[in-house]
């Protein structure tokens, strides 16, 4: 289990605990606004419908080069921003980094439009302590095992939890990351990095083809479908690594790894691997589990960009392997 933070706040006021939690943490501890479940609902809503303008606008056109390596680009970099970011450094702690590394990350897995920094690690560290709970913010498994009760749990684990209401004390889990006065801005910046990402694509699709078409393509498939793929490849670790897929290792949850999301999320699919072991910096943890954020990671290592990487020794793993 990973080490969480949970000393509650006991020497801030009330009224600043609203600052922070509102703008600096980038997430509100009371009920969800109207305006929060509807910017909520135009983030999943608007890349689906950049997926459906995009085939309109190519249809019978063909897809080029230009446009396929920016989604893939932008996919690339603001995922890897996800799973080494804001997962295996910020969340767990599987790894340390120079501070200007740990800006560029954060700043990437905040492109993603997955929410902000704060906001994502606190989510992320209460689902760990409570998992398949419920206290989980999005185990598949609270709505009974019945056919209906899996169809309802899928939809919740999948998009349905980001409607819900924040738990009250989800800033208490990322008391660490509140002290740290760079992440903090970050965080707070969420929908500067948003814009920028959305933008780079854009401009670049336009100088490359020197052309407003050409910018709107690249704002439609670097920007809206990339942020589609990206959205739901990530919560689907969420749902379908919950649900389908094998087991290695004795987890109190219903954990499993899926090579399909293992190789789609960058090594986030070997996830019953990674609930074995929460602070380990490798998910991929036979070895032809392939874990491209792991091997980043290491290659990080090498040139000096990433130290006191974790990873479990070849004893814990025996030792926490399913008997069969």
């Amino acid at each position: 289990m990973t080490t969480i933070p949970n000393s509650p706040f006991v020497d801030v006021p009330s009224s600043t605990l609203d600052v922070i939690s509102e703008n600096t943490a980038g997430y509100a501890s009371g009920p969800a606004s109207l305006r929060l479940r509807l910017i909520t609902l135009l983030a999943v809503l608007l890349p689906f419908l950049g997926l459906i303008a995009a085939v309109v606008l190519l249809w019978g056109i063909g897809f080029s080069w230009l446009h396929a390596a920016l989604m893939f680009g932008m996919y690339v970099g603001t995922g890897l921003g996800i799973t080494i970011g804001y997962h295996r450094l910020f969340t767990h702690k599987s790894f340390k980094t120079p501070r200007p590394i740990a800006a560029i990350l954060a700043t990437l897995g905040s492109m993603s439009v997955e929410g902000p920094l704060l906001q994502w690690v606190a989510t992320h560290r209460r689902h760990h302590q409570h998992s398949d709970d419920h206290g989980d913010p999005h185990s598949p498994h609270i709505h009974g095992e019945t056919i209906t009760g899996l169809f309802k749990g899928l939809w919740h684990s999948h998009i349905g939890w980001m409607f819900k209401n924040s738990p009250r004390d989800l800033a208490r889990y990322v008391t660490d990351l509140r002290r740290d006065v760079m992440l903090s801005a970050i965080s707070r910046l969420f929908p500067l990095w948003v814009l920028i990402g959305l933008l780079i694509p854009t401009i670049l699709g336009g100088l490359i083809s020197l052309s407003w078409t050409g910018a709107l393509l690249g704002f439609i498939w670097g920007g809206l479908v990339r942020v589609f793929f990206v959205h739901h490849i990530t919560w689907s670790i969420n749902s379908v690594c919950h649900i389908w897929g094998s087991r290695t290792f004795d987890v109190d949850d219903h954990s499993r790894n899926n090579v399909i999301f293992g190789i789609l999320a960058f090594g986030e699919g070997w996830h019953n691997n990674h609930h074995a072991f929460p602070n380990s910096a490798r998910h991929g943890l036979a070895w032809w589990q392939i874990d491209s954020s792991y091997y980043l990671v290491r290659l990080m290592g090498l040139v000096g960009l990433a130290y006191d990487i974790r990873v479990p020794s070849s004893d814990r793993i025996l030792a926490k392997k399913r008997r069969r």
